[in-house]
């Protein structure tokens, strides 16, 4: 597992921080030549100026990896220079535009959507536009590693992924876009922070992998009633947390954000609640208090700038609420004390 840049990032409104040993980082460096092997991934992006960082695996040793890249673009880039020869690869695209064409299909990447591409000895094409920000999560897959993993259910993938497992070479192709939804955001939430030991890591990555690949690589069937309605259900939830977490200053009365969610505000309220296991109200608290704890560990803000910029005006039932959460009061946290403890476990 490599780690490459320190990266600040933010999602939904709500910064993370990528810690790690080195910079790859070049601001001023020209776009490398064309790079088919996928053997020099880090300075093709170190070339054209972009954060780049692992987040997990390698596609020689593991058979997949987790990217995260970010970069300012000056002129536009020929984003195929990076592809793997024989990979499938999902893009979630956080900020910035760029295309990917096989043969004459073509699929456009806007901010906040999703889909994947890949080929098996083929060559695609594809550029990141000019005069952009880019941000954007790759999930990468060796052919070899679907392969072993998926060729016991090639009927039931993506007809892309199954001409790769089927190691018809020159295989290429396309996926559609689509918005990225809830699932998809946890997802890559949960990779900055692995819940397990050290040595578990490799382990949890993969299982990580193949949760991309269940999500992303099956081709679509027809969807029991049951399951499209509890899938609405998580995408309403999904968009209530977004509007709530954009707005925690002054967030929108429950009626608004019903309607803003698209159905009423009585339904979402208990829908909210099967889902999350906490009461609008509730799930708001602590998104505020996690976020002042964020604020207060990372040296951003002081007790009563961050206090306000998570909508609490009153200094005292910010503290009391605080220490209810954290075991302290914001003003010494993040010192540890013998009372202080972690956020009561969220249900999301």
């Amino acid at each position: 597992m490599r780690f490459q840049s320190d990266v600040a990032y933010s999602i939904d409104n709500k910064t993370y921080l990528m810690t790690s040993d080195s910079i790859q980082r070049n601001s001023t460096a020209r776009a490398r030549p064309a790079n088919r092997t996928g053997a020099f991934e880090a300075p093709f992006w170190n070339g054209i100026g972009a954060t780049w960082r692992q987040l997990a695996g390698g596609m020689g040793a593991a058979g997949f990896s987790f990217e995260y890249h970010e970069w300012e673009a000056g002129p536009a880039v020929d984003w195929s220079d990076s592809f793997h020869p024989q990979s499938v690869e999902i893009c979630l695209n956080l900020e910035g535009t760029g295309w990917v064409a096989a043969g004459p299909n073509r699929m456009e990447f806007q901010a906040e959507t999703a889909g994947f591409f890949g080929c098996n000895g083929a060559t695609l094409l594809a550029r990141r536009e000019a005069g952009q920000r880019h941000r954007f999560l790759s999930v990468e897959f060796s052919v070899d590693f679907l392969t072993s993993h998926l060729s016991s259910q090639t009927g039931e993938l993506h007809p892309l992924v199954r001409d790769c497992v089927r190691s018809q070479r020159g295989a290429q192709g396309i996926s559609g876009i689509s918005p990225i939804n809830h699932r998809q955001r946890d997802l890559f939430r949960s990779l900055l922070h692995p819940p397990v030991l050290k040595a578990a890591q490799r382990l949890w990555y993969e299982s990580k992998a193949l949760e991309f690949a269940a999500e992303f690589l099956f081709a679509a069937k027809d969807e029991p009633l049951c399951t499209r309605a509890r899938r609405l259900a998580q995408e309403r939830v999904a968009k209530a947390k977004a509007l709530l977490s954009a707005n925690l200053e002054n967030p929108p009365s429950l009626e608004e954000l019903g309607r803003q969610v698209g159905c009423s505000h009585f339904y979402l309220s208990r829908t909210f609640t099967q889902e999350t296991g906490m009461t609008i109200s509730q799930w708001l608290r602590r998104t505020r208090l996690e976020l002042a704890a964020e604020l207060l560990r990372s040296g951003t803000c002081n007790v009563t700038e961050a206090s306000l910029r998570v909508g609490y005006s009153s200094l005292s039932h910010f503290s009391q609420a605080f220490h209810e959460i954290f075991g302290c009061c914001p003003g010494l946290y993040p010192v540890r004390t013998s009372t202080q403890k972690t956020p009561y476990p969220s249900t999301e």
